[in-house]
This record gives structure tokens, C-alpha cells and sequence, in this order.
């Protein structure tokens, strides 16, 4: 089973009022693992960065300026995700974005249909609790230590974590890999001990025989 955890940054709230996509993070899972395999990049938007923004993410436009338009990149996006099931924590926004910038370039738009949108996973769970992507990882111990800023790959890694642990099934390490036909990589195997004999002394056989003789039908005799 293909799934692709994903996050975008943007300039903003709303693409309808002039806002884009500044960076998109992708990491492929197969049954709920991490393959290894990722998408990532920086995007130009073609407009300022307001502060508000900057200090969400810390791209600057002097920094986004240097890296590719959507257009060019959006091609080599949609091959890597194909046709699995995106994993967005909050969908609705990323893929509002998402969809304009495809929509601009008269490209396939993303469905609806196609996200597993963890949000709604986290308040069906923990109803009344914080459900953003900081108080899941909290919640369920996953490691926040580098995440100063936000951050599209880094959040996708993030977020692969949290969904294995809303859907029930825990991985003792998501940075495993799967092989072609070995399972999970990483030293999983189970270890096969020779088995082995214990010897029990003379005098501890006749102790346990005179207990059993004391008793009554014991079920040793049977």
C-alpha cells in the first residue's frame, strides 16, 4: 500500500487573494513505512514574503528567488505522488493551494477524495484536545527537537510519524526501509537461539516427589 505524507509552505492564507507556494515536502510509505524515497523543493512564488509568513517558516524572497517557478517543477510533483493516497495533516488548505497552482497551469487538479487528512483523525480521537502537529508529537513522543520553524520536509517526516500513530499501529523506528521480499530492514530479524537443557539435581527430584505424595489425586499422577 503506496501512501505519500506531504506539507506545503506558503506566502499566506488564501491563494484566492494573490498567496503561493513557497516550499513542498513529500515522503513516500509503503504499508505505513518510509521507503526512503521523497519529494522536496523551494519555489519562487513571484511576489514578496510578508512577515507574518517569514517568521512561520524563515524564507526569505531573496532566498525563494534563486529557486524554481511551480511551473517548473510541478510536472516532476505529480509523477512522484502518482496516483497514492496523500496524507495532509489540515488537507483543505494544501490542497486549495495545491489546485491553484495546477489550475494555473491548466494541469490535473487533486481531489478531494484523495487526501487522508489526519486532522480530523486527531479530533475524532482526542476529542476537546489540541490537534495541531506540536501537541500530536507531544502527545505521542515523537521528537520536536529540530523543528524551530516550520518546515514542508521536515514537517511531512513529522506528520509520517503522528498518522502511524492515529491509525494504531506503532513502528519502532520509522526510518526503516522496506526490502524486496525481507521485511523490515534493521536488524528485525528474530534471533534463533540452540536450544537449550536444564539438569535438575537429585535431591530437589525427591523433594518435589514427596510434595506430590502428600497430596491428593495431584495432577502429576494423571
Amino acid at each position: 500500500m503506496r501512501e505519500i505524507v506531504m506539507d506545503t509552505e506558503t506566502t499566506g492564507l488564501d491563494p484566492a487573494t494573490g498567496h503561493r507556494i513557497v516550499e513542498i515536502g513529500a515522503i513516500e510509505l509503503e504499508h505505513h513505512v518510509p521507503t526512503g524515497r521523497h519529494f522536496h523543493c523551494y519555489i519562487n512564488p513571484e511576489r514578496d514574503m510578508p512577515e507574518d509568513a517569514f517568521r512561520v517558516h524563515g524564507l526569505s524572497s531573496e532566498f525563494l528567488a534563486e529557486h524554481p517557478v511551480f511551473a517548473a517543477i510541478a510536472r516532476d510533483f505529480l509523477a512522484f505522488i502518482g496516483e497514492a493516497p496523500l496524507v495532509i495533516h489540515n488537507a483543505s488548505f494544501d490542497l486549495r493551494f495545491l489546485n491553484a497552482e495546477l489550475g494555473r497551469l491548466d494541469l490535473p487538479l487533486l481531489p478531494a477524495s484523495r487526501a487522508i487528512d489526519t486532522l480530523p483523525m486527531a479530533q475524532r480521537k482526542f476529542p476537546g484536545s489540541p490537534a495541531n502537529l506540536d501537541a500530536l508529537c507531544r502527545r505521542f513522543g515523537v521528537d520536536l527537537q529540530a523543528r524551530e520553524l516550520h518546515g514542508a520536509l521536515l514537517d511531512s517526516r513529522l506528520l509520517a510519524e503522528v498518522y502511524v500513530h492515529l491509525k494504531g499501529g506503532l513502528q519502532a523506528n520509522l526510518g526503516l526501509t522496506l526490502q524486496a521480499r525481507g521485511g523490515l530492514a534493521g536488524g528485525m530479524a528474530a534471533e534463533r537461539r540452540p536450544h537449550r537443557v536444564f539438569v535438575v539435581p537429585p535431591e530437589e527430584l525427591a523433594a518435589h516427589e514427596a510434595f506430590v505424595a502428600a497430596m491428593k489425586d495431584p495432577v502429576w499422577r494423571r
